[in-house]
């Protein structure tokens, strides 16, 4: 399975972080790689979300609506999008590096027969995203 992934410390208590990623009424004052659609649909286990990925700023969003298989406060939030012949997993993993400080990780693993078709067109764009949110995530949740 193909796996993509954006990591970045972050100087701020991993609380904090968790709370700032957890926050979907506030994503639009920093995170430019997902959109949330619809904010009042909290992340909740074995419930679905609306997002909107725009992969590269500039090009047209991607709306999908996936299902929170995880939600771990102040460690891990995993959401799964499945279409037919394409499925993606993106995982949020935060870890205490103490003294304030937070490593944050995304992944992404992407399975399916289309994957193989889909990947060689999204894979650079994709992995860029996940970097832009990683950064985007650092600047805001550092601010305060």
């Amino acid at each position: 399975m193909p796996t993509l992934y954006a990591k970045t410390e972050i100087n701020a208590p991993r609380s904090h972080v968790w709370q700032v990623l957890m926050d979907k009424h506030q994503w639009f004052r920093w995170n430019t790689f997902f959109y949330d659609l619809s904010p009042d649909r909290p992340f909740r286990q074995g419930k679905t979300v609306r997002l909107s990925i725009k992969r590269v700023m500039g090009e047209e969003e991607t709306q999908i609506e996936p299902l929170v298989t995880l939600v771990q406060p102040s460690v891990c939030l995993s959401l799964r999008y499945t279409a037919p012949g394409f499925r993606s997993e993106h995982w949020f993993e935060l870890q205490d590096l103490g003294g304030d400080r937070t490593q944050y990780l995304h992944r992404e693993t992407l399975s399916g027969t289309l994957t193989t078709l889909l990947l060689p067109f999204i894979r650079r764009d994709e992995q860029h995203g996940l970097r832009r949110m990683a950064q985007e995530l650092k600047r805001y949740a550092e601010q305060g």
